[in-house]
């Protein structure tokens, strides 16, 4: 804003719930300007992420949350970046909502907070005063669009220029490596994981597992879906994805011919598979991340 002459638009403050906070065991400290106690009201507040142990970090900053809970009441936007996003829906505040979730911590996630409608292949959501973003780095895109829906895509498209932060990204999907739930208890269900992903090249149908294991298939499909998030036939595929993905990463051979190793045999069919999982074409993959 300064650069176009304009004045500025935030104020921004560091708070907390002491003057000064230690981290990394003392390796450094963040100095705040005033602590939480201290302020009446606020526009936005901008948690930060969390690392390591989820619910130890939930666990010591629980002394937040009226207050968090009470400025978002009084008007307060939320934005959250990344997977403080772990917090944040401690406090209830995401309960029925939207939420973008690091595609690593998904599972971990859903089974904290199963009330909170989990986004894993978007970069942002807004609902109601509330911003999540994915992992990462995508904390710079959900600024861009803070600062977009703030200040008009003039300024948003001016920051995104002075700091070379690619405006367009919105999906997490290239980006994601398939991790299958599997903290679930139900050890058919497990099996029935462990077979497709250990044969990535196999031509598996929903009918040949359900008869490996003796099952009948609508009710065995119901509670792998329950289980994993993922029909059978999405898990095969999005296993036949991660497989191709590595060769794509890694291989010299063509798109053809690593799709042929998948067990599919209709190239074009697998394609829009690989497309539809990570918004990207094969070849447009390997050009990304071929090492």
């Amino acid at each position: 804003m300064k650069y176009q002459g304009k004045p500025p638009f935030y104020k921004i403050e560091v708070t907390g719930l002491t003057k000064s906070t230690k981290f990394s065991n003392g390796l450094y400290k963040i100095s705040t300007q005033m602590t939480v106690n201290q302020i009446k009201k606020t526009d936005v507040i901008v948690l930060p992420l969390l690392c390591g142990n989820f619910k130890k970090a939930i666990q010591e900053n629980k002394k937040y949350t009226d207050w968090l809970i009470a400025q978002y009441h009084s008007g307060a936007e939320i934005v959250c970046l990344c997977v403080g996003s772990f917090y944040l829906a401690s406090t209830g505040l995401l309960n029925n909502k939207k939420c973008a979730v690091h595609w690593a911590a998904k599972n971990e996630f859903k089974e904290m907070f199963p009330n909170v409608k989990i986004i894993d292949d978007s970069i942002i959501t807004d609902e109601r005063g509330i911003y999540t973003c994915g992992g990462g780095y995508s904390y710079l895109n959900l600024l861009l669009y803070i600062f977009e829906k703030h200040l008009g895509r003039e300024i948003s498209v001016l920051a995104s220029k002075m700091f070379e932060i690619d405006i367009e990204r919105k999906s997490q999907n290239p980006y994601a490596i398939f991790i299958g739930q599997k903290k679930h208890g139900d050890e058919l269900v497990l099996k029935a994981q462990e077979l497709i992903e250990n044969n990535p090249t196999e031509t598996l149908t929903v009918d040949s597992i359900c008869e490996k294991f003796n099952v009948g298939r609508r009710t065995f499909e119901r509670r792998f879906k329950k289980h994993t998030g993922n029909s059978i036939l999405e898990y095969i595929q999005r296993v036949k994805v991660e497989f191709a993905k590595k060769y794509l990463e890694t291989g010299r051979k063509t798109v053809n011919e690593i799709i042929y190793e998948t067990g599919y045999n209709d190239i074009d069919a697998f394609r829009k598979i690989f497309k539809r999982i990570t918004d990207l074409s094969p070849i447009d993959y390997r050009k990304k991340y071929s090492v």
